[in-house]
């Protein structure tokens, strides 16, 4: 809480859409990165020092060391974005120091593109593009570039959530028969609108399915929760779709299966090493990599920054910010 009388010195770590960095200054005293580098250490301990709020995003670290040289004035971490894996949650408590992020924002967007990549994988559409970009395409062929009808698959969602459940009604609209495996059940009415079955045994669903799709935060319960184990349970004609986080998934074992035909195709746009997907992965043709794009749209990334000044304005008047993240809930 701070005096609403004064404005809060306000350090966000990358560029934001321009609306939002114009909203940004109106409402504080705020310093924006223009253009758009990564902080490195140095710069990012100068703006926990110096500010009230820092407004990072996924690629800043903002562990214990740098937190316990913040000094007293950083109140408030509004994150950009809903994963929070960088912060230590923990030790932000410890020293007073709220969190926030920005939920559900991106339901749709991370849906979408979900089901994007379920449909590049299984129609080969990025053969079909490097093709036409190469030149070296030579006319319709009866047997050319042979995909799969995704109406009838049987999609397996591991992890149930709010985007779990928006790419199960997106794919219920393809004609495919959603499964799921997730800590809690969902109500039996829920169930029934999504036209979702649940497995209580996550192996037991995977050998079943013909398409997995990843949405689970990334915790020390689900590192790894694909290894090498539960990936050879898979059916050898099985997708692989992982919009959620890189770490969920052995992505060695991903890759090695892949290479031998264990494992039909994979759709990824997150990479258990940040930025740096496996070197292996970039020339197999049954394999769709994204940089990091489930939630880019104009409009998603409007919204975020509209969540993180709510979060500061509300954190300024003296109340709960809506977004705060309390203990057990990640």
């Amino acid at each position: 809480m701070t005096d609403t009388n004064s404005r809060l010195r306000v350090a966000v770590t990358r560029r934001l859409p321009d609306p939002v960095q114009t909203r940004l200054a109106e409402l504080f005293d705020v310093t924006l990165n223009e253009d758009d580098h990564h902080f490195s250490p140095e710069e990012l301990l100068t703006a926990v020092q110096a500010s009230d709020v820092i407004v990072p995003s996924l690629a800043d670290r903002i562990d214990g060391p740098l937190l316990d040289q913040a000094g007293p004035r950083l109140k408030l971490i509004a994150n950009y974005g809903a994963g929070t894996d960088h912060i230590d949650l923990n030790h932000a408590r410890q020293r007073g120091i709220l969190v926030t992020n920005t939920p559900g924002v991106l339901t749709e967007d991370t849906a979408d593109m979900t089901l994007a990549l379920i449909i590049s994988v299984t129609r080969r559409l990025s053969e079909g593009l490097a093709v036409m970009q190469s030149g070296s395409w030579d006319g319709w062929s009866p047997t050319a570039f042979l995909g799969g009808r995704i109406g009838g698959r049987k999609l397996g969602i591991v992890g149930m959530g709010r985007i779990g459940q928006a790419v199960a009604r997106r794919a219920r609209a393809f004609g495919m028969e959603v499964h799921y495996h997730s800590r809690t059940r969902l109500r039996p009415e829920i169930e029934a609108e999504l036209g979702a079955t649940w497995w209580e045994s996550l192996d037991w669903m995977l050998s079943h399915m013909d398409i997995i799709s990843i949405h689970v935060a990334h915790s020390p319960a689900t590192f790894h929760l694909l290894g090498a184990r539960r990936l050879k349970l898979l059916k050898p004609s099985a997708v692989v779709i992982n919009t959620s986080r890189g770490e969920i998934i052995d992505e060695n074992a991903l890759t090695r299966m892949l290479r031998a035909d264990e494992i039909a195709g994979a759709g990824l746009d997150v990479y258990e090493h940040g930025h740096e997907a496996n070197p292996r992965l970039r020339n197999l043709p049954n394999v769709v990599l994204l940089p990091h794009m489930g939630s880019a749209t104009v409009e998603g990334r409007i919204e975020m920054g509209e969540r993180v000044i709510l979060n500061i304005q509300t954190f300024a008047s003296g109340d709960s910010p809506p977004d705060l993240l309390l203990p057990g809930m990640l």
